[in-house]
């Protein structure tokens, strides 16, 4: 949620619509104030989505040099990915995390659910986000690639996300995480769900799949599936 206008109304579909239980909220976007009056109320679980690869800090970009270009914005996923070595810096990414946690609670009017970060391979941002984690006594939710498991309090999570493949059918990924769920291993599909306008088409390689997934979230056919086959959604505050 924040990442468009566009995204932010598919997002709201698929939770008042359809079946999306958690919600990750961008905070330091022209569209974060918008797409987080849309939802705040509705029930669903917000987590914040710390961002440090796309948009501007909210920290002074003087403070946070290893994260931020000269002209003040934060320096891209492709910088990321093109660097063999982690140039963040701790002291100065944990500013930027407690900033973006203060900013979702000045918007939204209580603490996240949870705790995570936009994908970025940096281990100095990861022990940022698990440190103000910890610091706010809010459960920190990590990120996978792979069929690695995550951790969330004392479960085990196991993330599927298939929307960059080839004739990706989210109906299918849905009937896949079904098929390999137990008490020990609780599936957690993520979605992209969203519409497109131009800032995502410009912005975002991802496109046709988000319309797809808000059709799907939203499909009749997908929540008499679940109802037929006892399926319970879970919300993370439920994981206590």
């Amino acid at each position: 949620m924040g990442y468009s206008r566009a995204v932010n109304y598919g997002i709201y579909d698929a939770v008042v619509e359809g079946v999306v239980n958690n919600v990750c909220v961008m905070v330091n976007t022209q569209f974060s104030k918008q797409g987080i009056e849309l939802v705040k109320n509705t029930g669903v679980d917000l987590g914040l989505h710390t961002v440090i690869c796309t948009g501007k800090p909210l920290t002074n970009p003087r403070l946070i040099p290893s994260v931020t270009t000269k002209d003040g914005n934060f320096k891209s996923s492709k910088t990321y990915r093109n660097s063999s070595q982690d140039f963040v810096v701790l002291n100065e990414v944990i500013l930027e995390i407690e900033a973006q946690y203060q900013k979702f609670i000045e918007l939204i009017g209580r603490r996240p659910v949870f705790l995570g970060g936009h994908a970025v391979a940096s281990k100095n941002f990861v022990k940022g986000l698990q440190l103000v984690a910890k610091c706010h006594n809010v459960p920190f939710l990590g990120f996978s690639s792979g069929n690695t498991q995550l951790e969330f309090k004392e479960y085990q999570l196991q993330p599927i996300m298939e929307s960059m493949q080839q004739n990706y059918n989210p109906f299918e990924t849905v009937k896949k995480c079904i098929k390999i769920s137990s008490v020990d291993n609780i599936p957690m599909m993520i979605c992209h769900p969203g519409y497109l306008d131009d800032y995502i088409l410009e912005h975002s390689s991802l496109t046709i799949a988000r319309i797809k997934e808000v059709e799907m979230l939203c499909n009749n056919e997908v929540r008499s599936y679940l109802k037929d086959k006892k399926v319970h959604l879970i919300k993370f505050s439920e994981l206590v």
